[in-house]
């Protein structure tokens, strides 16, 4: 299968390595002209797909879309430009709608009553104040004092934009659940190790969760999908607090690092289901519930993927 991959920055490199080991062959468009990505590509277009009519002369026989990026302008651009030469674009834009907004997923997980983080005034210090826009931690900061909390709140003009809520500490987990129409799979969870400075720096497989956590979680991850009545791909992340999981955000879009750990730890690649699921290959999937009986594509645990 011919695809194209629009964007190659982190979410990029997982998507083009991926579809390279599904076999398929990689057209990437950046606008930049080295993207990280652009040596895991069949061929490259240094170009902005917004410009409609430029994007569409390069589409010629491409036979699946995956956004790699979260511009919404541009992903826009890309839904209309895929609706015009009738090529299957990998994205949600309901769901993505919602999990790109951590005030709209955090009335999500509240109306479906999961375990989330309790948000301010209910919280005491410190506290997380997260902008609610922002992809990943981008502007995330911690607040440990009152006299902190004060010259934040007056410092703030739009304080209805951002997420305040209790800081927790502990790991931090992934799962990726994927489908659409009400049938949904659950796949490896993964294990994040964080970083101040670069948000996650590493992922881990298999999971030190406890079976009974690993049920909890996908439970959790399947309600969310189910809610949303997604299509595609999603994954949820969590953090154990005082031995409890609690929701900590979603996003609706291939996720990065964490695929790339899964294939190697269990031999499934998402990427490939993804695009199954959307030129129609498949109707159900068919991975084991427990994936982690799969074959690895390396004979030991993954225990340290760095990025």
């Amino acid at each position: 299968m011919r695809v194209g991959i629009i964007g190659g920055k982190l979410q990029g490199v997982e998507a083009s390595y991926l579809a390279l080991k599904a076999s398929w062959e990689v057209i990437l468009f950046d606008k930049h002209p080295t993207p990280p990505a652009k040596g895991l590509c069949h061929m490259f277009h240094q170009l902005d797909v917004a410009r409609e009519k430029e994007f569409k002369r390069y589409c010629e026989g491409i036979e699946l879309m995956i956004p790699a990026l979260e511009n919404q302008d541009t992903l826009e651009s890309l839904s209309h430009s895929a609706d015009k030469l009738g090529i299957p674009l990998a994205y949600d834009p309901s769901s993505y709608a919602v999990s790109s907004s951590k005030i709209k997923s955090d009335r999500l997980f509240s109306d479906l009553g999961l375990p989330l983080p309790v948000p301010w005034p209910g919280a005491g210090l410190p506290l997380v104040a997260k902008p609610s826009g922002a992809s990943g931690s981008a502007g995330v900061r911690r607040i440990n004092t009152e006299a902190e909390f004060l010259a934040f709140r007056s410092s703030r003009t739009d304080l209805q934009d951002w997420v305040i809520q209790e800081f927790l500490e502990g790991p931090s987990f992934s799962l990726e659940v994927l489908g659409s129409l009400e049938r949904y799979q659950t796949f490896q969870v993964t294990d994040l190790e964080m970083d101040h400075r670069y948000d996650c720096k590493r992922v881990l497989a298999p999971t030190v969760l406890q079976k009974s956590q690993v049920k909890e979680f996908r439970e959790t991850a399947l309600t969310i999908a189910r809610r949303l009545n997604l299509r595609g791909i999603m994954d949820v992340e969590v953090i154990l607090h005082k031995g409890r999981l609690k929701v900590l955000e979603i996003d609706a879009r291939l996720p990065s690092q964490t695929p790339t750990v899964v294939y190697l730890s269990t031999g499934i690649n998402l990427v490939k289901l993804l695009g199954d699921l959307y030129v129609g290959n498949t109707n159900l999937l068919s991975v084991p519930e427990d994936c982690a009986k799969q074959n690895p594509v390396q004979d030991h645990p993954i225990r340290g993927v760095v990025y």
